[in-house]
C-alpha cells in the first residue's frame, strides 16, 4: 500500500457524524475504498475495517474520524489524482456498502467542487 501525502480526502460535518454513528452502531471501525465504477458505480464503498484486503496498489488518501480511505492507484492515476470530499446522501447504499439503516449512504465529490461521484 502506498500512502498519499498530504491527505487528499476531507469530509463534511454530516459525513464525520455519520462515520462516528456507524462505528458506534457496528461496535468497531470502518474503512472506505473509492470505487471505479464496476459494481458500485463510482461511490465509495464503506466496509468494516479489514473486510476488504488492501493491496500494494492501493493508495491511502487519508482518514476520516480514524477510518482509512483508499483508492486503487491505477484509478487514481486515470482520474488525475483528485482530492475528494466525503459526504452523505439520503437513502440506502448501493450493493454491499454499509449505510446508516437505509437512511443515509456515503458519497464523494471532487474537492474542487465538481459533480458528486
Amino acid at each position: 500500500m502506498s500512502i498519499s501525502d498530504p491527505a487528499r480526502v476531507t469530509a463534511t460535518p454530516a459525513a464525520r457524524e455519520a462515520v462516528l454513528r456507524l462505528r458506534s452502531e457496528l461496535g468497531g471501525p470502518v474503512m472506505f475504498m473509492q470505487s471505479g465504477g464496476c459494481c458500485e458505480g463510482s461511490t465509495p464503498l464503506c466496509l468494516r475495517d479489514g473486510e476488504l484486503l488492501v493491496g500494494g496498489r492501493d493508495v491511502l488518501l487519508g482518514t476520516i474520524e480514524g477510518s482509512p480511505f483508499y483508492i486503487d492507484d491505477r484509478l487514481d492515476t486515470a482520474w488525475g489524482r483528485p482530492s475528494f470530499v466525503l459526504d452523505v446522501a439520503p437513502g440506502p447504499a448501493e450493493g454491499f456498502s454499509l449505510d446508516l439503516a437505509g437512511r443515509l449512504h456515503f458519497v464523494t465529490r471532487p474537492a474542487d467542487g465538481g459533480t458528486g461521484r
